[in-house]
């Protein structure tokens, strides 16, 4: 059976500032109502008789995996937890791992979970001819036929044919420079390598420890370590942190003597930068992509993205991205933008949090948006989902005031538990042990005064909670 497997470890500082650390690029609708992540999952589900897919991801966005599978309405084949970052021969060997413990016989259909994919018909087609090569063993990686010299991807050398839509990998190519990138496209024999992969789970687990023994160890000690948390599989972290940190490629496939390439043409992007994904997105007669409240006056060839709730006006600019939220803006050149990088490193530099997190912070529970902050309080505006609960919980430097702005809110406080009403307020002391709690079945909304010596999110003694976090 047919079991796909999405990746899901991106840190997300390409497309930064909307792309933040605890909300990465695949977690975002960038281009329809949909996530690139939910957008990968509906794609594989479109293959016929094909099971739910296993996602491998961080354990900060466990709960985001969740929410989004249950969002669309897609049952998990499994939420695999990495303790740390391996790149992804590791990640993809626990996948396999778990697809074999039920499916002895799995193959995978290995895609990343933050990439566009338009010919969706195409890709299937493009599975179809793969599957027919992973049935004789082949290890398939599938091959984005260029149309540019593009610089910032890896590229396959075509071999041998095999049959009628595979070929043998000749090689593996690095990111080339601009001339060489020239040379390639003009050959013909060259795709670019999609980062995406077909195979037989238990072929994949035989070539990886043949070239690559540590990571199958590690992999191995690590699966069978693992433990289940609530709906995801929390793997031995000590063993998996002492796997090799190696990509599939350079573990397995340029290695191995089974590697084939299945070349296909599909619309497909990675979302690599601002500017790729404004070269894929709808444009106006201008040349410009805008999103959300803009005005562009005398603007051409550019990017502008507005912020909720927040106007943002151009005049007589070309080919720059801007892209607005709540908490920073970024103004660009759309060929410096893979640049953003740098601004992220100095983020972390200087120690400030602007690529952690968003103003809007999500949780298990909802969210809430840190609307005001000053010295000794912060303001924010939190949302409760209908059924959820925040974790029992107390602080040694703040106080809290709460005002329910819409719903109703069931309040623990030491040994009170009461309900509070739309336009009703209460007052949590420090050190109080106290629960939010949203019985009904629409959100609740509350704004939240702190007020304290300290008002950081560590400042949380969790003595209960449903999410498993205490």
């Amino acid at each position: 059976m047919l079991h796909p497997v999405v990746l899901s470890g991106g840190s997300g500082t390409r497309l930064w500032p909307l792309s933040r650390q605890d909300r990465p690029k695949q977690f975002l609708a960038l281009m329809g109502e949909h996530s690139l992540y939910q957008e990968t999952v509906l794609r594989a589900l479109g293959i016929p008789d094909v099971q739910p897919p296993i996602t491998v991801c961080s354990d900060a966005h466990r709960f985001t995996v969740g929410e989004q599978l249950q969002a669309i309405g897609v049952g998990s084949g499994g939420i695999v937890l990495e303790p740390v970052a391996r790149n992804t021969a590791p990640a993809i060997a626990l996948a396999a791992l778990h697809a074999v413990a039920t499916d002895p016989d799995a193959v995978l259909l290995v895609m990343p979970a933050d990439h566009l994919i338009e010919d969706e018909a195409a890709f299937r087609a493009a599975v179809e001819h793969a599957v027919e090569l992973a049935e004789k063993d082949w290890l398939v990686a599938f091959g984005i036929t260029p149309d540019y010299a593009e610089t910032g991807y890896g590229y396959i050398r075509r071999g041998e044919p095999l049959g009628d839509d595979g070929f043998r990998i000749e090689r593996f190519v690095e990111k080339p420079g601009r001339a060489t990138a020239e040379q390639y496209l003009a050959d013909g024999g060259y795709s670019w390598n999609s980062g995406m992969f077909l195979f037989s789970a238990r072929r994949y687990l035989e070539e990886l420890g043949i070239h690559a023994p540590a990571i199958l160890q590690a992999a191995q000690e690590a699966y069978a370590g693992a433990g289940a948390d609530l709906d995801f599989i929390r793997v031995d972290a000590e063993a998996f942190a002492a796997s090799p940190s190696d990509s599939i490629d350079y573990a397995v496939l340029e290695k191995t003597e089974r590697a084939a390439v299945v070349p296909v043409s599909c619309g497909w992007s990675d979302i690599g930068s601002w500017s790729s994904l404004w070269s894929v997105a709808e444009r106006d007669e201008a040349d410009n992509r805008t999103e959300g409240d803009v005005i562009a006056v005398d603007t051409r060839g550019s990017f502008v993205r507005a912020a909720e709730h927040r106007l943002v006006a151009t005049v007589g600019v070309d080919d720059l991205v801007i892209i607005d939220t709540p908490d920073a803006t970024l103004v660009a050149r759309k060929d410096r933008v893979q640049d953003v990088k740098a601004v992220v490193d100095r983020l972390k530099a200087d120690g400030r949090t602007e690529h952690l997190s968003h103003r809007k912070v999500h949780r298990p529970w909802g969210s809430y948006d840190s609307i005001g902050v000053g010295p000794r309080f912060q303001v924010k505006r939190i949302t409760v989902k209908p059924g959820a609960a925040l974790s029992l919980q107390k602080h040694h430097k703040r106080a809290e005031h709460w005002i329910v702005v819409s719903g109703v809110a069931e309040v623990t406080c030491d040994d009170r538990v009461f309900d509070l009403h739309e336009n009703e307020s209460t007052f949590i002391p420090l050190g109080s042990v106290h629960r939010l709690r949203n019985r009904g079945t629409a959100p609740v909304e509350l704004i939240e005064v702190q007020s304290g010596s300290y008002l950081g999110e560590d400042d949380i003694v969790r003595l209960e909670d449903v999410y498993g976090r205490s």
